[in-house]
């Protein structure tokens, strides 16, 4: 019955996150000037890092504020995501009102507002910590439902808000109270081009800067050390709010922290871990050039190692083929070290729609692969990485979008099933990170389709949850789950992949190429 008067609601709503934890989240945006800046500061205009953490928190019986999916103004990023899908600035302002689009401002993220953190109960009475960047057209919110379902099962993920224009609207607060600063998506071609290349350089510039801000962040907030937030409306709620991660983040061993995004935000992790594995690289053109390269005192030079885990969602290559940093792209992935584990500290998880892109297919393996400069990826000495992806998947699966709208991206992309597709995504990543030593919190039997919704297995017994190993083989054990080769040709559905070698972008991926299907 609940379910069905569910159903009647009109308001996008998400499910509720699956983990043993309940979720808290605190949105915090903190003055540049109070961190060391772990590269020279590419746009003197970028005042502020910005981020949503999600966190284990303490069960909470109180009535908090919601979260709401979109920030405010409200009307103003309704506005901005309606001009990031084409429209001019006054069809936006009018479409914004239309009742369908209005009903999004009551949704809300299922997690309790500045919850107490709870105690972690792992050996090192530390969370383990994920970074997570989002990808053209997303916010430190569009991707809610995955990050809150990583923490209801223990990690702690910092969602940065990138201010390079790929939000559709990002607002910089100087301090508490002041009139924010819009900073607008930018459109840039999707055709690759000298032009493009330099503009999508300079967003990597900003975003690279950005995580090693939000690095130094983490390291300030696990030490109590004090810092502002912007969005805080006293600084008296501000030192309760950050207080409460003081001693209980693993972010001081070497490789603890896992670096993860979706699209650009891929990109973007990929291009970080190279940038500061190999910063002592010396370019041997006038062209090339390093587009983060963090000082010696920089701590995050100290945080990324070949241990480093890297968890890529429909990485999008374009990006990483810039002619001035294709240096950069021809060298291994850091766990490709000497001392390193190779693919067991990567996993990708495409989507169809991602896996049928050919080209980007291909940069994809070669990326992964110990030895990118070859042009057919292949691992001879160490042990490949996770690759997946879920049939009758979009793009916008992998964000909140799938389960905001699963009606459009059926009817659009063929897509089924957007909360499904984002279990499997958080199985992949739970036991990922249990491969690689960090104490996650275990998978319901639920999840794992191993059991009804009242707990019980399909013989009737009442079961347990437990770790998710058949999520990560390739014996075909979880129905619509495709694990593939890095080896090109070696997957029998490669060889019926769509040619979509004019795709240069994911937005043309997803609001053309998906749409032809």
């Amino acid at each position: 019955m609940v379910s069905f008067l569910s159903s009647l609601n009109p308001t996008p709503a998400f499910p509720s996150y699956t983990g043993p934890y309940q979720v808290g989240s605190t949105d915090v945006e903190i003055p540049v000037a109070e961190l060391p800046s772990p590269s020279p500061i590419p746009d003197s205009s970028i005042t502020t890092v910005s981020f949503r953490i999600f966190y284990p928190s303490e069960p909470s019986a109180k009535h908090s504020k919601s979260v709401y999916w979109l920030p405010d103004p409200q009307h103003e990023y309704l506005s901005a995501y309606v001009r990031f899908l084409g429209a001019s600035h006054r069809l936006s302002a009018f479409l914004r009102n239309l009742p369908f689009l209005r009903i999004l401002s009551y949704t809300t993220i299922p997690v309790v507002r500045n919850a107490k953190l709870l105690p972690a109960p792992t050996k090192t009475r530390r969370w383990p910590v994920m970074v997570f960047s989002h990808g053209l057209g997303g916010t430190k919110n569009a991707y809610s439902h995955l990050l809150g379902s990583l923490s209801s099962h223990g990690v702690v993920v910092m969602a940065p808000d990138h201010r390079d224009g790929s939000a559709p609207l990002s607002l910089i607060h100087d301090k508490p109270g002041s009139s924010p600063r819009p900073i607008e998506y930018k459109s840039i071609s999707h055709r690759q081009s000298p032009e493009v290349e330099q503009a999508r350089d300079h967003q990597l510039k900003v975003r690279l800067w950005e995580l090693g801000l939000l690095h130094e962040a983490l390291l300030k907030l696990d030490r109590g050390e004090p810092l502002s937030n912007t969005l805080a409306e006293s600084s008296s709620q501000t030192a309760g709010q950050l207080a409460v991660f003081s001693s209980s983040l693993d972010v001081h061993n070497p490789g603890s922290i896992s670096w993860a995004g979706h699209s650009f935000g891929a990109a973007t992790v990929v291009q970080l871990v190279r940038s500061v594995f190999y910063r002592h690289k010396n370019l041997t053109a006038s062209s090339h050039q390093a587009l983060f390269e963090p000082s010696t005192s920089s701590q995050i030079v100290h945080q990324i190692t070949s241990s480093s885990p890297v968890c890529l969602l429909d990485l999008w290559c374009m990006p990483l083929l810039s002619k001035s940093t294709r240096w950069l792209n021809e060298l291994p992935l850091p766990s490709y070290a000497p001392n390193g584990l190779g693919g067991r500290k990567l996993i990708a998880i495409l989507s169809e729609a991602f896996f049928k892109w050919e080209n980007n297919l291909t940069q994809l393996k070669r990326t992964i692969s110990e030895d990118p400069s070859l042009t057919v990826a292949f691992n001879a000495h160490y042990p490949a990485p996770y690759i997946f992806y879920p049939v009758s998947s979009a793009h916008l699966s992998q964000s909140d979008f799938g389960i905001l709208f699963p009606w459009f991206t059926k009817k659009a992309f063929k897509a089924q099933d957007p909360a499904r597709t984002l279990r499997l995504n958080t199985r992949a990543l739970l036991e990922f990170m249990r491969r690689n030593g960090l104490e996650v919190a275990d998978t319901s039997l639920l999840d794992m389709e191993e059991a009804t919704s009242d707990g019980h297995t399909s013989s009737g017994q009442a079961g347990q949850a437990g770790q998710d190993p058949k999520i990560l083989k390739h014996d075909g054990s979880v129905t619509g789950w495709i694990a593939l080769e890095l080896a090109a040709g070696k997957h029998a559905e490669e060889a019926g992949n769509e040619q979509t070698s004019e795709r240069a972008d994911p937005i043309e991926a997803v609001v053309q190429g998906e749409m032809s299907k």
